[in-house]
């Protein structure tokens, strides 16, 4: 998942540039306030401090307010210069603070941080309407916008300035004053709203559910490396002899798997799905359905029929109808397969003398079985080859016999957290690529799932390129007992998909910040997508997957298995994810009544969702929509896997998985990214349009 920050999705995505600090006594102590004297001009994070935050927000938005001032207050006519290289140009210390905030809001908060946010997030919000109902500047921004076929700006100049109109017009540059008023109380209120969506997740998640298991007969049916996973997890509760599982996937999803005690494999699934819905202090339901109610609000006032039909229209689909009617056309398929899928568990069931239907809480039980049945395949006997290492040096190994990079651990680098890795990464020559921070394993102060975000996007300023500084965060397995971290194959792909993101971010090279990189929401998942496909190739698992103790190769015999095993479950893989897209795409076009469990359920009954397969995210707990960047986009995932899918495509026809060729086009897709319209960047790389058959033929589903 490619992290953006619905908080403070203006002053990051929009407006950030190079400013000079002011010389004072607080410049000199607060580390945000003077050059970074660090490898690479990296954070400082061994010198930030909480009560560096405020005054550097505060400082940032007033250098931001001085440069907007000094371009509408311009006497001279409005030029590409002076107004919109201007405004490309503005507020780089407000990026530089909020990004380092608002990332560690995520991968490392605690209660005064979480408070501190609360703080800053109205502040950064009204200064983000101030630029963009600046009617001044968009005046300025018109009046270049309305002469651009004149001035004989290339192609990039004129993105440019396309782009930026087009962000003032989308966020109520033409709105009436009192409308604008309405658009700033709405915008203000949906920030805070969002913030609170993801505390209550959070709290929910780590501090609310752990199933505490006390008999060791309860553990009957689960590896020994979960079992040493949950005696330690007790231990750090305080609760030696005993056992205790959490809702962090690595806790959970094996409980699922594993366990043979059913009653307790349906308490940890509803602590899991249960999550902001439990009518205490963390709910989320008023939360996120007065979220609907005023994303719908503001919609309308700039002149959408609803809220999908304004974030699609930015986006490659162009309307929700485009969107609906791709996810319907799977949804059909995916459906039938997800029930031939149940029916084979049910058999299991009844053979084995079981006098009950299959529940959701045993899905992931009975599939495991039939995995063992159809392909002689148990996940336990695969994860051995999968550590932590190993998956890391073969994604490094793809990366080098795609692009010819190289990764070089830095214990130099400052780090934001103790488990968190800095690794500087080059070019084949040694040249400088940028800066990738990793950090993989659940704690109390990082929110759930996997993300790729960044420190710093690539720039130029004066004509010299500014490097990136990208970072992966996960919640992978931790070590157990005496095994290193044993990954599960879906944490391999996670690997690779991540950093695909931050491959993303390391190889963009555009000349200006608005533009370079920044792609429609449904096309961001392609490159992070793609770098799944190699994950599972024979011919790199041989590379990496090795076992922890031996050093061995994986066997030829479990390669083939897990080849074999390709289309395994994926009827309910697809259907639980479609589910949860076209849940989200009802929460922003449907009306709603204001009954957040009767609207889920009437969406999932519309469309037929079987009882043993619930979305992917009920809505009390769906923080890509509510707490995320991906409302009415959760969809891209899959628009995004016709384009992975076909672009590997390329590969595997070429006979080369690793063709040069192909290799320097996509790095180019990469590098020019943002250049021009989705369709177009990838139309250049393939030569002909993308086909939806090699995503149908990857999930079994044709």
């Amino acid at each position: 998942m490619k992290k953006i920050s619905p908080v403070l999705i203006l002053a990051l995505a929009l407006f950030v540039s190079c400013n000079s600090s002011k010389e004072t006594k607080t410049a000199m102590t607060n580390p945000f306030l003077k050059p970074y004297e660090t490898p690479f001009e990296v954070p400082p994070f061994n010198e930030i401090e909480i009560e560096h935050y405020l005054p550097a927000v505060a400082e940032g938005i007033e250098q931001q307010q001085e440069e907007i001032e000094a371009i509408t207050s311009n006497a001279e006519d409005p030029t590409f210069e002076n107004t919109i290289l201007a405004l490309d140009h503005s507020g780089i210390l407000l990026n530089r603070v909020t990004t380092v905030f608002s990332n560690l809001n995520s991968a490392n908060t605690n209660p005064d941080m979480q408070a501190l946010a609360r703080e800053i997030t109205p502040k950064v919000t009204a200064h983000s309407d101030n630029i963009m109902l600046n009617s001044a500047l968009f005046k300025r921004v018109k009046a270049v916008y309305d002469k651009r076929a004149s001035l004989n700006l290339n192609h990039e100049q004129l993105r440019l300035v396309e782009k930026f109109y087009k962000d003032f017009e989308r966020n109520g540059a033409n709105l009436s004053a009192e409308d604008q008023e309405k658009l700033r109380g709405l915008n203000q209120e949906l920030s805070n709203l969002s913030l609170k969506f993801g505390e209550n997740l959070l709290a929910e998640t780590n501090k609310n559910f752990r199933l505490v298991i006390e008999d060791e007969a309860d553990l009957s049916g689960l590896p020994e490396g979960v079992v040493a996973a949950a005696a330690e997890e007790a231990e750090k509760a305080e609760m030696s002899g005993k056992w205790v599982f959490t809702l962090q996937k690595p806790s959970l999803i094996p409980f699922l798997q594993y366990a043979d005690n059913r009653d307790l494999r349906e308490e940890i699934y509803r602590g899991y799905f249960m999550r902001g819905n439990n009518d205490n202090e963390f709910d989320n339901k008023e939360v996120l359905a007065k979220m609907v109610e005023l994303r719908d609000e503001r919609a309308k006032l700039l002149g959408y029929t609803n809220h999908a039909a304004y974030i699609i229209d930015n986006n490659m689909a162009k309307t929700p109808e485009n969107v609906y009617d791709f996810l319907q056309k799977l949804w059909t398929p995916a459906l039938e397969v997800a029930k031939k899928e149940r029916d084979e568990m049910q058999a299991i069931i009844n053979r084995e003398g079981g006098k009950f239907e299959l529940k959701s809480w045993d899905w992931w039980y009975y599939a495991e079985k039939l995995r063992k049945e159809k392909y002689d395949l148990d996940e336990s006997e695969i994860k051995p080859y999968f550590s932590l290492d190993n998956v890391r040096e073969g994604v490094f190994y793809v990366c080098n016999q795609l692009y010819g990079i190289q990764f070089e651990r830095r214990e130099d680098i400052p780090v934001y957290h103790p488990e968190a890795e800095a690794w500087e990464v080059k070019e084949a020559d040694g040249s400088h690529v940028g800066v990738l921070y990793m950090d993989f394993h659940p704690r109390d102060g990082k929110r759930v799932g996997a993300w790729n975000t960044g420190y710093r996007r690539q720039a130029y300023e004066e004509g010299k390129k500014i490097y990136p500084v990208t970072s992966i965060v996960c919640n992978f397995t931790r070590p157990a007992g005496d095994a290193p971290a044993l990954l599960n194959f879906d944490e391999v792909q996670t690997f690779f998909h991540e950093f695909g993101h931050a491959l993303h971010g390391l190889f963009t090279d555009g000349p200006y910040r608005r533009t370079a990189g920044r792609v429609p929401r449904d096309f961001v998942e392609l490159p992070s997508q793609i770098m799944e496909n190699w994950a599972a190739e024979p011919e790199v698992l041989k590379v990496y997957a090795k076992h922890y103790q031996t050093g061995e190769a994986i066997p030829d015999a479990l390669v083939q298995k897990l080849v074999n095993s390709g289309h395994f479950n994926q009827g309910f893989a697809t259907v639980e994810y479609l589910a949860a897209s076209l849940l989200d795409m009802d929460w922003h076009t449907q009306p709603f009544n204001g009954d957040v469990l009767a609207f889920e359920k009437t969406s999932m009954d519309r469309f037929g969702l079987i009882d043993e397969i619930i979305p992917r995210y009920r809505s009390t707990y769906f923080s890509h929509i509510f707490a995320g960047g991906y409302s009415a986009g959760y969809y891209v995932y899959i628009w995004a896997g016709v384009l992975d899918t076909d672009a590997f495509a390329a590969f595997k026809e070429s006979g080369d998985l690793f063709n040069p060729e192909l290799a320097a086009k996509f790095r180019t897709l990469l590098a020019k990214s943002g250049s021009d319209e989705g369709m177009t960047i990838y139309r250049n790389f393939r030569g002909q349009d993308p086909s939806t058959e090699y995503l149908l033929e990857k999930r079994g589903l044709k």
